[in-house]
């Protein structure tokens, strides 16, 4: 074997004291070992008989090694290998400079790297750095620390690793430099953190952290903990290089500094409860699980530990923070902890878990619904909900508004100020949370008695602003809020209704279309913006093309979604979804479980690869899916599975169990039926590519050119037909309903310049004459703006963005954003 040759050929000018045929036949050999030293057994002996001769041979052979060295070019692996020998054959000798240069060049290499990977040379060079006495750097005890804890990693690396002590934690990430500057006093505390590698505290490791925060003193501890865990998910202070493969590693949490945030969180419960703990708790579960590219969540287990901390006090807060992730969290991991955390404590309760998420949604100060005044000093705070966001405001002690935070305030108040602030962004998460919530309801099947609904919803001061928006049904009459009482359809004040009299949410499936229509005129007549559709909720009652399928519905398929958008999307409506990976893998379909009804809907997706799977990721997950059937079945049924590369759907059984045959969605109830469609018609709606306006092309190689025209001018769904039949009533409403109309598929807008027809649909223009398409991609997110006036519900991104066009495109003389004028005027031309 070629190792052998090489190692009888040093062993020749070992004896002989030959140290230049030495350096050489090292070098061969090293190759021949790919520099592992350390962890095999021939070269490791090889190296030991090295060392045990004199001094001055060996700092022949050293300076030989730097000899060769220095004649290599920078990026050979013969001079990373003469790197490594000189340490592992010289480490208590000197080198010389060539050496030196290198060594500094290599450990600073090694500390911007995320990990080493199978180099010899790394344990080789560390190792002669702790011999002569010399500091590791703190970058390269962080990379040797992250080695050590992969998945695949080298034995000779976790050995050094297990030596390097200090410092306590990694450096490179913005709370993990701040803990360690705060000083020596908080280096015990922070060492014990990073030994949580549990999933939860056990009671040894509580009783040692207990005494740990009570030395350091409750409140002290309590303000640098939450001081660090304030700064997790900021940008990295240390760039490490990005692998050629995976996520980036200055996206993700360094894991051997994720141990210990997991520990803080933990240390953090064992501190008496405040306000401030909860939800800087319930902020480090939602920046543990933002997702990276080509990994998933960042912290999944710190996010873990967050809840578990949460789960450990006993306080209002922290209990609203639970009830709010749970709303939010959509990283199954974690929603199984949080469910847990729920129902432990309302088995505690005695209570059943819908109701501890409705207990659990505090006042955040709010005195009456919506609205609390605070005296500080001769101002008074003013906090107010509005629609979907919290304002603070301030008035002078004679009544009048003031614009901006008064000085006195400032000087003389500043932890209430920032009190209010934080409830103020409290009650702005919470609103969101609790919207999704109770759109949730008309599927869970819920009513409530009439005093507690008063006293949980309508009269709540959170959950009232929301509530107070929404149409109910009590004792069976259809009411809304306005005027400040329960009123019927007619305005009748409801006076007379019994504490036990049943509540539950209206829905417009349930009703004539009449009665629909009738409460969608009294919500405008009053003005209220609902928190999502309700009265203008789409309904999908059952075709006669899914009367002749019988058991699926065909009204979603043949559709191309972005699949990234989709599956976090049908993750926040509550379906269960595993992304399309270009593997040889099965997979189910998209599901949505509803325990209530004893069913289980699907919607059959596959990948799209472009025939030729150019249409995936670095990471091997597909770009784009095509979709197909909606099915229902009884939710105990085997589940269907499919290649995840396409494929037929079929049933996977056990034990020669009999398949289980879907339902007739003429079986299914219409309720259930109309919400399922309606989430995956929201699906389509939002993760279609026909939505992107720079597709005009078709997109990648034009392939979805004919599908994006069809989707981005044909037929309208259900939910454009509902955007239309608002519009059409808004429309004569507007400042430029003279330069409007409505005619089929499209809101007609003259401009000054040209004619231009939005698609109600897809929000894509089209511009007269010649039917010229027209680009506009919105600028962000938001796209609704003062300028579109009053909308009766809350959440329709599209209805907005076409409003916003139509304003813009009426006044096109007034466009001076060249990529649109261009279009105009060129085409025009």
């Amino acid at each position: 074997m070629a190792d052998r040759a090489y190692a009888e050929a040093a062993y020749r000018a070992l004896a002989e004291e030959d140290a230049p045929e030495l350096a050489t036949a090292l070098l061969k050999a090293a190759i021949a070992y790919s520099g592992h030293w350390q962890n095999n057994k021939e070269a490791a002996q090889l190296v030991a008989d090295v060392n045990a001769r004199p001094a001055g041979f060996r700092q022949r052979l050293v300076d030989e090694l730097g000899h060769t060295l220095a004649s290599l070019a920078g990026e050979s692996g013969a001079r990373v290998n003469a790197l490594g020998l000189a340490a592992a054959v010289g480490r208590d000798l000197p080198w010389g400079e060539a050496l030196h240069a290198a060594r500094r060049e290599k450990l600073e290499e090694i500390g911007r790297t995320s990990e080493t990977g199978y180099h010899g040379w790394v344990p080789e060079l560390v190792l002669a750095e702790l011999a002569a006495g010399r500091p590791v750097a703190p970058a390269v005890v962080a990379t040797l620390r992250r080695s050590a804890l992969s998945a695949y990693g080298y034995q000779p690396v976790i050995a050094i690793a297990a030596r390097l002590t200090e410092p306590v934690l990694n450096v490179g990430e913005a709370w993990a430099d701040r803990a360690l500057a705060d000083g020596e006093r908080w280096h015990a505390l922070l060492a014990y953190a990073a030994t949580a590698t549990a999933a939860r505290p056990t009671a040894k490791w509580e009783k040692a952290g207990r005494a740990l925060v009570e030395e350091a003193g409750e409140d002290e501890a309590r303000e640098r903990l939450l001081g660090w865990l304030r700064l997790v998910g900021a940008p990295r202070t240390l760039l490490l290089g990005e692998a050629r493969f995976g996520p980036n590693p200055n996206d993700t949490f360094d894991p051997y500094n994720a141990n210990a945030l997991r520990g803080l969180a933990w240390l953090l419960s064992f501190l008496p409860p405040h306000p401030e703990t909860a939800r800087v708790l319930g902020s480090l579960v939602e920046t543990s699980l933002r997702k990276v590219a080509g990994l998933g969540p960042r912290g999944p287990k710190v996010a873990n530990a967050g809840v578990t901390a949460l789960s450990l006090i006993d306080s209002e807060a922290a209990l609203a923070e639970l009830a709010r992730l749970a709303t939010r969290v959509t990283f199954k991991g974690t929603l199984k902890v949080l469910d847990a955390a729920l129902e432990a404590r309302a088995v505690a309760l005695g209570l059943g878990r819908e109701e501890i998420e409705e207990l659990a949604v505090p006042a955040y100060g709010l005195t009456g619904v919506g609205r609390a005044e605070r005296a500080l000093g001769g101002t008074t705070a003013v906090v107010e909900v509005r629609g979907p966001r919290a304002v603070l405001s301030w008035r002078s002690a004679a009544g009048k508004a003031v614009k901006s935070v008064p000085a006195a305030v400032r000087r003389d108040h500043p932890e209430e100020l920032k009190e209010l602030k934080a409830a103020v962004k409290d009650i702005d998460k919470m609103l969101g949370a609790q919207a999704e919530r109770l759109d949730r309801q008309f599927l869970a099947r819920r009513s409530w008695a009439y005093g507690k609904w008063r006293e949980r919803y309508v009269d709540h001061p959170l959950v009232g602003t929301l509530a107070r928006r929404l149409l109910w049904v009590v004792d069976g009459t259809p009411v809304g809020f306005a005027d400040g009482e329960l009123r019927t359809l007619d305005d009748t004040p409801v006076t007379e209704v019994t504490e036990g009299a049943e509540v539950t949410l209206w829905h417009p499936i349930d009703r004539e279309p009449a009665e629909a229509a009738a409460w969608r005129d009294w919500i405008e007549r009053h003005g209220i913006t609902q928190p999502f559709k309700q009265a203008h909720r789409e309904v999908y009652p059952l075709t006669d093309a899914e009367l002749r399928t019988g058991t699926y519905s065909n009204r979603f398929a043949a559709h191309y979604l972005r699949q990234h958008q989709f599956h976090s999307l049908a993750a926040v409506r509550g379906w269960h979804n595993k992304l399309r990976l270009a593997v040889d893998d099965s997979l189910p379909p998209a599901v949505r479980e509803l325990p209530q009804w004893g069913l289980r809907a699907e919607y059959w997706i596959e990948g799209d690869d472009g025939d030729d799977y150019g249409h995936i990721t670095d990471s091997g997950s597909f770009l784009r899916l095509r979709t197909d059937q909606v099915r229902f079945y009884p939710i105990g049924a085997p589940r269907n599975w499919a290649h995840a590369c396409g494929g037929e759907y079929t049933m996977h059984l056990r034990d020669g169990a009999d398949p289980v045959e879907p339902l007739p969605l003429a079986e299914v109830p219409a309720l259930v039926l109309s919400e399922v469609l309606r989430d995956v018609d929201l699906f389509v709606g939002v993760a279609s590519v026909g939505n992107d306006p720079t597709w005009q092309d078709g997109g990648p190689e034009g392939r979805y050119r004919d599908y994006w025209t069809s989707y981005g001018f044909g037929e309208l769904s259900r939910t454009a037909e509902t955007r239309r039949v608002l519009l059409e009533r808004l429309v004569p409403r507007l400042a430029i309903a003279d330069r409007c109309r409505i005619e089929g598929r499209f809101l007609h807008v003259r401009g000054e310049l040209r004619g231009y027809r939005i698609h109600l649909g897809s929000g894509n223009i089209l511009m007269d004459p010649g039917d010229q398409y027209l680009c506009i991609v919105p600028a962000g997110r938001s796209a609704s703006g003062p300028e579109t006036g009053y909308l009766p519900f809350e959440g329709d991104r599209t209805l907005a963005l076409i409003l916003s066009k139509a304003m813009m495109l009426a006044a096109d003389t007034g466009i001076t954003d060249p990529t649109i004028t261009r279009q105009i005027l060129r085409e025009r031309a």
